[in-house]
């Protein structure tokens, strides 16, 4: 005989049916809006927590530390040790307002079989073979292979075991990876943006968001670049004219911490699913 018993069934809580032997009831968990209000540009913006994730891009050794591949090759990347404890706290907060944090990463395959020249060369540009994957003689290790100390996060940054993590090879982490389908079983509407590079990397992700449909929201001070100032002033102005919003991560902590102390006082609230639909036929 069929169970009777309903079960969760689905790859997170925010996207699930339950379903028995008997039974499957289709409707997902109703969560409650949660919307906060920030200064942005062009325009204050109100987003739903509810419907938020924070997206942190490339903030690996490799990218950021003093002995990883772009410090070698000659790159400054002083600027990333004042935003390490700056993500640190965006991540920590979010993360307890039950934001997702996604860390997406640069990790290559060894063989780098799916990087075709043109991204090869954008790292390479002579064609001497010390880009992506070539060993890096500070460190004994390939340039952001998968598994490898220069893929690897930066130390002051730690995630946690209900955090999503996603690699790509590319610029932008939507294409050839699972990131789109992670956001939609997430049940996400509005993606905040961190990391490096700021119009590199980051902004390519953050384009492919908007053009897919998602809210896109980039955290001023919540990204670096190793480019030239003017790169960076102009991903400023390009993502609040033609991609969605320009923030501060410091305006938004704050207003999460009065969204969560104001949910607290009140009791707080938990996904539920629609009332009519019965549990059992």
């Amino acid at each position: 005989m069929s169970s009777d018993v309903m079960r969760l069934l689905g790859p997170t809580e925010r996207n699930s049916w339950r379903a028995s032997g008997r039974h499957v009831d289709l409707t997902r968990p109703v969560r409650a809006p949660r919307p906060v209000s920030i200064p942005a540009a062009p325009q204050h913006l109100t987003l739903d927590l509810a419907r938020t994730a924070l997206i942190v891009v490339d903030m690996q050794n490799d990218f950021c530390s003093p002995q990883g591949w772009l410090a070698s090759i000659g790159l400054d990347v002083s600027g990333v040790d004042r935003l390490i404890p700056t993500l640190a706290t965006t991540v920590s907060k979010l993360r307890t307002a039950d934001v997702p944090v996604i860390w997406l990463t640069w990790a290559s395959r060894p063989d780098r079989a799916n990087i075709p020249p043109n991204v090869l060369h954008a790292y390479d540009i002579a064609g001497e073979g010390g880009g992506v994957g070539s060993l890096l003689p500070t460190t004994g290790t390939r340039v952001l292979e998968e598994g490898s100390w220069g893929a690897a996060l930066v130390d002051g940054l730690e995630p946690e075991p209900g955090d999503f993590h996603v690699t790509k090879q590319r610029m932008s982490g939507f294409f050839d990876t699972p990131l789109d389908s992670v956001l939609r079983n997430l049940r996400v509407d509005t993606v905040l943006f961190a990391g490096v590079n700021a119009d590199q990397c980051v902004l390519a992700t953050l384009t492919d968001a908007a053009c897919l449909g998602y809210d896109a929201v980039l955290l001023e001070d919540g990204v670096a670049t190793t480019s030239p100032e003017f790169c960076l002033r102009a991903t400023l102005y390009n993502v609040e004219r033609c991609f969605g919003f320009v923030a501060r991560g410091a305006d938004l902590l704050a207003a999460v911490g009065d969204s969560t102390a104001a949910a607290a006082d009140s009791g707080g609230s938990t996904p539920v699913r629609p009332t009519s639909a019965p549990s059992e036929p």
